[in-house]
């Protein structure tokens, strides 16, 4: 039986209105910022120094963003960079839109977009140096297995770093979940301690979580 869809919305295997909702928030830092502090009491200043991490990265660096939806984390980019940046999503949608977004930030010739399920990554054993997934285990399926996935294509030493709406984060943001499910935008979802035990169950030793309001980012670092 397919989940309810609620008009207009989508779903992820489309181009859903919420995504570009999201995506718009986050390229105005004034008016987006105002709108994740009311809607979900989430300091969006949190998403913009999570994704400049990969603006640190050395030329010949490799970089897996997953799911890239829209492409909000190629703000953390620069042009010139020389770092190979995989986008990776299971909507082709989504990976046009990725595209556009790095015509337009002049990091075109750095991106490589790819059809993938995260449960399944067509990469290489640690062929990442870095390996993002932000807003993204909240609407997987198994995000666990997607944890897994994500650890096995990150190199020994390589950081993984992604945000996801936390399902333990009061009955606050309980009508905002449980309308995500029904409009097929949210799948079971996770809580903080399950993020930190998946990462340490796959090789992050100390792994970090952050809550800002409904979401958590999390870090970390594999294992050599």
């Amino acid at each position: 039986m397919t989940g309810l869809r609620l008009p207009g919305l989508g779903g992820w295997g489309d181009d859903p209105l919420w995504a570009s909702v999201y995506d718009w928030t986050v390229e105005q830092p004034r008016l987006g910022g105002l709108l994740w502090a009311g809607a979900i009491q989430s300091d969006l200043r949190r998403l913009y120094e999570a994704v400049a991490e990969v603006g640190t990265l050395p030329a010949g660096a490799r970089v897996l963003d997953v799911p890239c939806g829209g492409g909000v984390a190629l703000r953390g980019l620069s042009p010139g960079q020389d770092v190979e940046y995989v986008a990776a999503d299971i909507a082709p949608t989504m990976l046009r839109r990725t595209m556009e977004a790095a015509r337009a930030r002049g990091v075109e010739d750095q991106v490589v977009p790819r059809v993938a399920d995260v449960e399944d990554l067509p990469f290489e054993d640690a062929s990442f140096d870095l390996v993002l997934s932000f807003t993204g285990l909240h609407c997987f399926p198994d995000p666990a297995r997607a944890v897994v996935e994500m650890m096995r294509v990150l190199r020994p030493g390589g950081v993984i770093s992604g945000s996801a709406l936390l399902n333990d984060t009061g009955l606050l943001h309980e009508p905002m979940r449980r309308i995500g499910r029904l409009a097929g935008l949210l799948g079971p979802g996770c809580d903080g301690i399950e993020i930190e035990q998946w990462l340490h169950g796959q090789g992050v030793a100390a792994p970090a979580l952050v809550r800002s309001g409904a979401i958590g980012y999390f870090r970390g670092v594999k294992r050599s």
